[in-house]
């Protein structure tokens, strides 16, 4: 029987109970399913189904709440991938991000459009019939997600060659701003008679300067928010880390709010400000900073996936699910490849393996559901067929390409084993104190004699702590150590790098 009491209302008093149970058993079956090495946004989205309409009988259909909901998720999720971006390590693979996230996107939606079009346009219906419906489908579909990309290469913490980890995490990033303009002028287009009447030149240079326009004005809103939030961070100290963080967050939210106020891209200009709040601004105990965003960002996936996955009704994606199945085979094994190729040849570096494993990673998440969601809003006859397709190939990707991700790396020989974890005992310092590290007291280590002395550690190397067993020691000179004895050390800048 469906469990009517809990029709989700966002005033109901059953809505807490209900998304308290859910998170619950989401964070439980999360650790299950990691051993057989299913993403654990999928299985989010399969327990929002199994709670659904369909399934358990827990009824959401505000689309409009959805879509709102869904895009303060994806604000707070980029804005913590710019946080976590290293423009020092992204600059190598700068180009070759910022072409696949936007080039990239294009080639994919044009591709896959058009491939719509002359197969399984048809079947789909309303705008499924036009070639500009078709390519609003691809559109939507054209961006890797970075919500999966980003839980799944540092869930699995895959050590890539040839800095593909940074490239694709850079890429999913920054492509959401270039897929969601895309959609939106489709569906301008598609809502507006007037515009559908003008000839296909006028169409095209309408949309061209709509994505100019949106592009520039977030790049400016982004890079100058971004630096004004680093004057900011450096000249107003705060009494608690906790403010700092929930600065930081109304900075991002500021900067979503004003370029969108504007007519420009708020997705593209947050990520900016995020990214240069992450490299350029001197953030009292940053990693604690990244903690609270590392937190707010599992909770946003984990709500967001669920709210999707309630909002699906597998009774209704019968009669989607052939082109669906069409579409993404068509879209991972030739429309991914060619954008990844064409944008990849000027970069002679990178290998034909590289390449391949890159085509692979075009993976489908919450981005391309809520972006499916626009159309569905604005009433475009067929939309709810797009859903439903978007939805289905968001599945088929997490399983078929979020699954195997590390086997296929592996076989192309393109990861390395990850650094031993470090034991530090729960002790952190700030970033500009040093860095730490542990080290096991080997044989070797006492050949030249058994104290700490007699190790003769470099400059700018201390020991702090010393473990033996279950008991902890103060180091001194004099200490007689033993062969397993646990060391943490502190490196970084000694007296005699400062004459």
């Amino acid at each position: 029987m469906p469990l009517a009491v809990f029709s989700i209302n966002i005033l109901s008093e059953n809505l807490l109970l209900l998304v308290s149970v859910l998170v619950f058993f989401a964070i439980l079956l999360t650790k299950i399913g990691t051993r057989f090495g299913m993403p654990s946004l999928l299985l989010f989205l399969i327990i929002g189904m199994v709670a659904g309409a369909d399934g358990i009988g827990i009824r959401f259909e505000d689309y409009h709440l959805a879509e709102s909901i869904g895009h303060f998720a994806m604000t707070i999720i980029l804005f913590t991938g710019g946080l976590h971006t290293s423009l020092e390590e992204s600059k190598p693979v700068m180009r070759q991000g910022v072409l696949l996230s936007s080039l990239g996107v294009f080639i994919t939606a044009l591709l896959t459009g058009t491939f719509i079009y002359l197969t399984t346009g048809s079947s789909i219906g309303g705008i499924g019939t036009t070639f500009l419906g078709c390519l609003l489908l691809a559109s939507v579909m054209g961006p890797t997600d970075s919500a999966s990309v980003f839980s799944i290469l540092r869930g699995k913490k895959m050590h890539l060659r040839e800095r593909m980890g940074t490239m694709l995490e850079l890429e999913s990033g920054s492509n959401d701003p270039m897929a969601y303009i895309m959609t939106i002028i489709m569906v301008q287009i598609l809502t507006s008679p007037e515009k559908m009447s003008g000839s296909a030149l006028g169409m095209l240079w309408t949309g061209t300067w709509i994505l100019v326009v949106q592009i520039a004005i977030g790049f400016v809103v982004g890079v100058a928010i971004g630096y004004g939030a680093k004057f900011l961070l450096e000249k107003v100290p705060l009494p608690g880390n906790s403010l700092y963080s929930i600065l930081i967050l109304s900075i991002g939210f500021f900067s979503n709010g004003i370029a969108t106020l504007l007519f420009g891209n708020g997705l593209l200009s947050l990520y900016l400000t995020s990214i240069i709040i992450g490299n350029k601004a001197k953030i009292p105990n940053k990693r604690d900073v990244l903690k609270f965003f590392d937190g707010m960002t599992w909770l946003m996936q984990l709500v967001m996936f669920l709210m999707l996955g309630l909002l699906a009704k597998p009774s209704q994606m019968a009669h989607s699910l052939g082109p669906a199945i069409l579409i993404a085979l068509f879209m991972m094994f030739i429309a991914r490849p060619a954008s990844v190729f064409l944008c990849l040849a000027p970069f002679k570096e990178i290998s034909t393996k590289s390449k391949l494993f890159v085509s692979w990673v075009g993976l489908k998440g919450a981005g391309p559901i809520l972006f499916a969601l626009y159309p569905v809003i604005t009433g475009l006859e067929g939309s709810d067929d797009m859903f439903n397709i978007v939805f289905i190939i968001t599945l088929l990707s997490l399983v078929g390409q979020g699954m195997t991700l590390s086997p296929i790396a592996r076989k192309l020989d393109l990861c390395y084993d990850e650094d031993p974890t470090v034991e530090t005992f729960g002790m952190e310092i700030p970033e500009e104190m040093g860095l730490l590290r542990d080290h096991t007291v080997t044989e070797d280590d006492l050949r030249e004699g058994s104290t700490l002395r007699d190790l003769n550690l470099p400059h700018g190397i201390r020991v702090m702590m010393v473990r033996r067993g279950e008991h902890f020691l103060v180091p001194h000179g004099s200490m007689e150590l033993t062969e397993g004895d646990h060391l943490v050390i502190i490196m970084g800048e000694s007296d005699d790098d400062l004459t």
